[in-house]
């Protein structure tokens, strides 16, 4: 996947995850890579760090995760802890920088797709894993490489 990097102050390395609302993407693995690609362009009309932008789901995902994983800080060149949120209409890329706690980052935003009903992107993985929401409060994998 070709993708350019969000347009964050941050470029530290990181575990990359993403939340999309479902009905804004493709279910289909070669049309929803078109549509991240697309969606990865950073090319909306906004700043990209307003949760305000996003749909409804995804701001109250957003105020459940960053209670959490708090925003990386913005006034530090590169910081070694926080998460970088990257925010548009229908989806929010995160970019996570500790490392120690890529497990609990990875479980949480599971849990939280589930119960805001998003999908759920493993940006970072080997598989490249995209999960749906499965109407039964949980996640299901919808496709993988």
């Amino acid at each position: 996947m070709v993708h350019d990097d969000p347009p964050r102050k941050n470029r530290t390395m990181s575990y990359d995850l993403m939340v999309f609302a479902p009905g804004a993407a493709p279910a289909k693995r070669p049309a929803f890579l078109d549509w991240y690609d697309a969606q990865t362009a950073w090319d909306e009309d906004h700043d990209y760090i307003d949760p305000a932008v996003a749909a409804p789901a995804l701001q109250a995902f957003y105020a459940d995760l960053a209670a959490e994983f708090p925003p990386a800080p913005a006034d530090v060149p590169d910081p070694e802890s926080g998460t970088d949120y990257t925010i548009g209409h229908a989806l929010i890329y995160m970019s996570f920088l500790d490392w120690d706690r890529i497990d609990a980052a990875w479980e949480a935003v599971h849990r939280l797709a589930a119960k805001h009903e998003l999908g759920f992107f493993d940006v970072s993985s080997d598989l490249a894993e995209v999960w749906l929401p499965d109407r039964k409060g949980g996640l299901r994998v919808a496709h993988s490489d």
